[in-house]
């Protein structure tokens, strides 16, 4: 969920929380065409996938995996001849939608007061009903789109006391320990008219039922039934077959909802006042650092460059032994290593590469946050953020090849070669492995969210043809290109490194730089969770806009402190501490996401446990990747500014 925009390049001033309520509230742009429809015309009712939620009476998601709607074991009714695939973008099959045709008979305007039989009565045997009553345990969600919308239930809001659209409704429901499945659906359609008898579908709301004893009563194309007892919900036996007859019920009803924004409702925001108060924490946090690096950039390192300047020039004009000793005493700190400072760390092509893959998940990024808040990211277009996102990384990957080619040239790199490869293979063939690796879990539980083998052919395929060319030509321009030399000479031997001690240490520096910048996003974070886990529809890119940015500022002033303080301990290898400081928040993001674990989610299985823990652990290594390339490039430049301004021969 991204060189026009560089969000590293913004500043974040007070006054963009003062703008930020236009931005939290961003407008989109619908993405698709309205259609009109005449009293009669058939509208038609597509089917999602089914997944697992949240209920009211169970706050916990109990599983991963999402079923193909018509899996054998729901016994659903297909339409005359077999459903049918709706075409779907990318980032749509990734993310599990499996959206198919269905039998259901809307006509615009024509309600249908009483029971219509969707098909035949349909025979549930033990085995498959215990799969569904399971199902219905661990509160899985039926998923209809009509005319683009989701099928959706009412809920209140105990916070703000608002009522709000969430997307999906329930199977069945748990009444007594005893699961009970819903057979029965009447759908409340609304619709805006217009102009004269051209009306537009605006609403959708699903009040499903449990009906036990419904029958069809008509026969050939006459569809109508008799509707049964709700004192005798629909009960599946796990011992005896148990026969069941789906029907539904349509009730349409006007609305002065436009179809601009008949998302409206969808899209609910969940305690505005945790962001606000998310922000300015982290404004005040922004404006605290801020406040330390201008202290050390403005009076510190000013008096220092003075002083070390002034030293310099003694040396020059009198060599007495006083002023020597004099100079002597006072030559210390972070000028002492000016020798040494650029010189190349270890591992400089592993270092190269992670930085070049970071530099472009970082304009990725930027990019994709940026189109989300002007718009272009409609939630009618499923799955058009994740499309976005794999869109930008695939076309990006020029940024990425000539980002790690001047960093390693930089450090003096020999290994040409292994750069061009490794640039653009090395992090998505570890991505691409896990991922392959965990779809095999998906589809060997038989789950609609196993990525086709197709998909996986095409995001092969553009790798291949795109991303790889791309990357190599960037990192080919980036070696053609002439390397301006460091502001002062590395000596041949290097200079000892005293031991570090307290916070200067790896570890400990890691947990401190770590901290800062995970204070600026960890609200949104849960939003973000919530909506890969629980399904709900996240849409908040405006308070998501000023978390990046408030991120990218932290995470740059919090690294620098740090290695002005490395550098004033003589300790030269900055490089890699830069680096690993400033991605050190995602340790803690991966800590929060088993936080989450244990207060939102309730695997049953040993596969959903296992899923939850690999994808935490890839998204977090992203982000190491990516926050790290942040830190490193904010020291880059603080080193060659402070370093360029001393006057050393």
């Amino acid at each position: 969920m991204p060189p026009v925009l560089r969000l590293g390049s913004l500043p974040i001033p007070l006054t963009c929380l003062i703008l930020s309520s236009h931005l939290a509230g961003a407008f989109y742009l619908p993405g698709i065409t309205p259609t009109n429809y005449q009293t009669g015309d058939l509208v038609p009712l597509t089917v999602n996938h089914l997944n697992p939620s949240q209920s009211a009476r169970d706050t916990q998601v109990r599983s991963v995996f999402s079923f193909d709607y018509y899996h054998h074991a729901f016994h659903f009714c297909q339409p005359e001849g077999g459903a049918q695939h709706v075409s779907e973008s990318l980032g749509s099959i990734i993310f599990g939608d499996r959206i198919q045709t269905s039998p259901f008979q809307l006509q615009m305007g024509v309600n249908v007061t009483g029971c219509r039989a969707v098909c035949d009565e349909v025979e549930f045997e033990p085995r498959d009903a215990k799969f569904v009553n399971r199902r219905i345990w661990q509160n899985y969600n039926l998923n209809w789109l009509i005319d683009g919308l989701p099928a959706a239930q009412k809920y209140l809001d105990p916070n703000t006391n608002t009522e709000f659209y969430q997307p999906g409704f329930a199977l069945g429901k748990v009444v007594e320990e005893q699961p009970r499945l819903h057979n029965h659906y009447n759908l409340f359609v609304d619709y805006h008219e217009v102009r004269k008898d051209q009306y537009r579908v605006v609403g959708i709301l699903v009040e499903p039922e449990s009906l036990g004893q419904s029958k069809r009563t008509g026969e050939g194309d006459d569809f109508t039934a008799e509707c049964g007892n709700r004192d005798a919900p629909m009960v599946l036996e796990e011992k005896t077959s148990t026969h069941v007859t789906w029907t539904y019920s349509v009730y349409w009803r006007t609305s002065t909802t436009s179809f601009a924004t008949r998302w409206d409702k969808y899209l609910h925001v969940y305690d505005p006042k945790i962001h606000w108060f998310s922000l300015i924490n982290s404004a005040v946090i922004f404006m605290f650092l801020i406040g330390m690096v201008s202290t050390v950039l403005i009076r510190t390192l000013r008096k220092d460059i003075k002083r070390y300047n002034r030293l310099d020039q003694l040396r020059l004009d009198d060599f007495s032994g006083d002023n020597m000793e004099d100079g002597v005493v006072e030559d210390s700190g972070w000028k002492l290593v000016h020798g040494d400072v650029f010189r190349s760390p270890k591992h400089a092509l592993a270092l190269s590469v992670l930085v070049g893959n970071g530099a472009q998940l970082f304009m990725m990024t930027g990019f994709t946050i940026a189109f989300a808040v002007v718009g272009f990211l409609s939630p009618s277009n499923r799955g058009s953020l994740a499309t976005v996102m794999i869109l930008l990384y695939t076309f990006l990957g020029s940024i990425g090849g000539y980002a790690s080619s001047r960093v390693y040239k930089s450090f003096s790199g020999t290994k040409w070669k292994q750069l061009f490869i490794l640039t653009p293979s090395a992090l998505p063939a570890l991505v691409f492995s896990v991922f392959f690796l965990l779809n095999l879990f998906i589809w060997a539980r038989g789950s609609s969210g196993a990525v086709p083998f197709t998909t996986m052919l095409v995001i092969l395929g553009m790798w291949f043809l795109i991303t790889v060319p791309l990357s190599i030509l960037g990192s080919w321009l980036g070696f053609k290109q002439s390397q301006p030399p460091p502001p002062v000479r590395t000596n041949q031997i290097p200079r000892q490194i005293p031991p570090s001690s307290g916070y200067l240490r790896l570890v400990p520096s890691m947990f401190l730089v770590g901290i800062l910048p995970f204070g600026a996003i960890f609200v949104e974070l849960y939003f973000i969770m919530s909506s890969l886990w629980s399904n709900r529809l996240y849409y908040m890119f405006g308070f998501l806009f000023l978390s990046y940015g408030l991120l990218i500022v932290t995470s740059a002033a919090v690294t620098i402190l740090m290695i002005y303080f490395l550098l004033c301990a003589e300790n030269y290898r900055w490089q890699w501490r830069a680096f690993a400081s400033s991605g050190a928040s995602a340790g803690y993001m991966f800590a929060y996401s088993l936080l989450y674990w244990a207060r939102m989610l309730s695997f049953s299985s040993f596969t959903g446990g296992l899923l939850y823990l690999s994808y935490s652990l890839l998204l977090s290594f992203l982000w190491f990747v990516m926050s790290g390339t942040i830190g490193f490039f904010a020291c880059w430049v603080f080193v060659h500014r402070i370093y360029g301004s001393l006057k050393i021969d």
